[in-house]
């Protein structure tokens, strides 16, 4: 059964994803598809190109897939100077024995495969850097001496931190996929590595129960190891109703949550999804998520229900 979740803000590249599964094509490959058209759209702030740079003024560029079939996957992380991660992290599962490269590896790697090049940095992102320096009193001109630890803590800001695109799919021959793509939380500390990239934590595949991914504050995910635990509730028998609630349920019982928050989407092999978030107490809104099932002509938008805790 066709079955697609995506957590695709401006909705940029949901229906480019779901024509290809209609089409007959393999959920890897469409989901591939969609986030590359998110990472190349310019008026999303939180992924590839004009996404928000990090402390320093660099965008640095986080991707991942997995492939729930063979249950192989492919990362980067720290990624500067390429366009498309979800498709040099699709290489690095195809091309190489490992599964993650980041930095200056996956730079040369990127370029190894010929992956596009790209000017990440907007004008647009280079003044919203600029004004949050401003507001948070940090000296552009000594960023390259001063100490950054105070800086990251004040960019901690769920505002600017939730914003990774996921893709979860089940094609027509029944196999399940998941990608990610992001460039992390705004303004963070030059280095840091969330959720994205991390199989596991930000993302998880596997044919024989589901697939589950999360955006958010990252971090949360990777302490409770959040998608692959949502997997695995599946295999001990739970709908993913049940597997999704008793993930964030789990998550929700770190004593600092509530600095932050997340949302987590998960599909089931019998073509189910459950989409499940928790924020912030003084956070009014409601993510929205899209999602089709089935002979659906498009995708529909929803709301994420928001957890009662």
């Amino acid at each position: 059964m066709l079955n697609l979740v995506a957590g695709d803000w401006k909705g940029t590249g949901v229906a480019l994803a779901w024509a290809a599964l209609r089409a007959g094509q393999a959920a890897l490959d469409a989901i591939e598809q969609g986030i590359r058209a998110v990472e190349s759209n310019p008026d999303d702030c939180s992924v590839g190109l004009g996404g928000l740079p990090n402390l320093v003024g660099e965008v640095e560029l986080d991707g991942a897939v997995m492939d729930g079939r063979t249950r192989a996957a492919g990362a980067v992380g720290n990624l500067r100077g390429y366009a498309h991660p979800v498709s040099i992290a699709r290489a690095i599962m195809e091309k190489l024995p490992h599964v993650m490269l980041v930095g200056a590896g996956a730079a040369r790697f990127a370029d190894e495969i010929g992956a596009e090049r790209a000017e990440l940095l907007t004008e647009d992102s280079y003044r919203q850097w600029q004004a949050w320096l401003g507001k948070n009193g940090v000296d552009a001109a000594n960023l390259g001496h001063m100490p950054l630890a105070r800086a990251a803590w004040a960019a901690m800001d769920p505002q600017h931190a939730g914003g990774t695109t996921v893709y979860l799919a089940q094609d027509a021959a029944g196999n399940i996929a998941a990608a990610t793509s992001t460039s992390g939380c705004a303004w963070k500390y030059p280095g840091r590595l969330g959720d994205t990239p991390v199989v596991g934590a930000g993302l998880y595949a596997d044919n024989r129960y589901g697939a589950a991914a999360c955006t958010g504050i990252g971090e949360l995910a990777i302490r409770t190891s959040l998608a692959r635990s949502t997997v695995l509730y599946m295999k001990m028998g739970m709908s993913v109703e049940e597997a999704v609630h008793e993930a964030m349920d789990d998550m929700a019982s770190l004593p600092d949550w509530r600095a932050g928050g997340l949302t987590l989407y998960a599909i089931d092999a019998a073509g189910g999804h459950c989409t499940v978030g928790a924020y912030k107490d003084d956070r009014d809104d409601s993510p929205r998520y899209h999602v089709a099932a089935g002979d659906q002509s498009q995708p529909v938008e929803r709301d994420v229900t928001r957890l009662d805790v």
